[in-house]
């Protein structure tokens, strides 16, 4: 009895300490947060819409919305410009989800670790095992990252998947006469879908030009929103020919052979890979397949 109530004894020793460091902790980042300078954030411009959009859609964002907007000021001081402008490019290829800004990034991501702590408190305390927060505070702290940068990966694949499509079209409108804005206008209005983000994107370019900036500043901005190869060499393309003085028809119409062809080798890697890819799940069904087969088998003569 005694060694059973030493045993019990330094559990709760182990379990007030360890409570008192998750206290600690807290009142540590609490602290960080209200010493921290702020920062005024702007909501004028596409993220601005954006955050409209969202607030108007149902869901459990339009409620959130102010707790994260009031909590980001709040830790607006706590990221170095390195980390901000990373984070920022990652909220831009994303599509600006939510209108988000950096600070409301930092701000779900502190709201993501308390929550994930009180439901690991209440775990722990229905298991008996108190080392559940530990884990489900930094899990919770990094959910927001995974999926943001889970959602950007997602669009910039569609983009990509999209553009050849738009190229095809724009190549078409131009043959026809048209000039480059209206050739992006002929696209938009002819998607099925205006959520689609190559539609999205290109719909910007259209506004940057109705609002005066040049076509190779409105095609840059494209490329820094969407970093990935195809577009990169759509841009280059276009961004040559304007500054040689080529047809920018003619280049359209070489870029949507390309991007077809770059597309049927796609298709084909991807062919390839998906035999190579089936080689490990159907051994592992042979071998499932073959254990309950030969198993009770086994087990009969065993018993024999």
């Amino acid at each position: 009895m005694g060694m059973m109530g030493m045993g019990s004894l330094r559990a709760e020793v182990w379990k007030l300490l360890f409570l008192g460091a998750v206290g600690l902790t807290l009142f540590l980042i609490v602290y960080a947060m209200a010493s921290a300078p702020t920062r005024i954030a702007s909501r004028l411009g596409l993220r601005g819409l954006k955050r409209q959009r969202a607030l108007s859609e149902p869901g459990i964002w339009p409620n959130v919305e102010p707790l994260v907007r009031w909590l980001g000021v709040r830790v607006s001081g706590l990221l170095p410009e390195e980390t901000r402008d990373k984070l920022d490019e990652q909220i831009t290829q994303a599509g600006d989800l939510l209108g988000l800004t950096v600070d409301e990034y930092l701000a779900l991501c502190v709201l993501s670790f308390i929550a994930s702590i009180a439901a690991g408190f209440g775990l722990g305390a229905m298991l008996n095992n108190y080392t559940i927060p530990v884990l489900c505070g930094p899990v919770g702290a990094f959910l927001p990252y995974v999926q943001i940068s889970g959602y950007a990966q997602d669009r910039l694949k569609n983009v990509s998947r999209g553009l050849p499509y738009v190229i095809d079209l724009m190549a078409l409108a131009m043959g026809a006469g048209l000039d480059f804005p209206g050739a992006v206008r002929q696209c938009i209005e002819k998607s099925s879908n205006p959520n689609d983000p190559i539609i999205e994107e290109f719909t910007l370019i259209l506004q940057s030009i109705n609002l005066g900036q040049t076509r190779k500043e409105c095609l840059n901005e494209f490329m820094r929103r969407c970093p990935v190869e195809a577009v990169k060499e759509f841009v280059g393309a276009l961004v040559q020919a304007e500054e040689r003085g080529n047809p920018v028809a003619d280049v359209l119409q070489i870029q949507a052979t390309s991007s077809r062809t770059r597309r049927s080798v796609r298709a084909e890697e991807m062919a390839a890979k998906a035999g190579v890819a089936m080689t490990g799940p159907l051994v592992l069904v042979f071998a499932t397949v073959m254990i309950l087969i030969m198993g009770p088998m086994a087990m009969k003569m065993g018993d024999m």
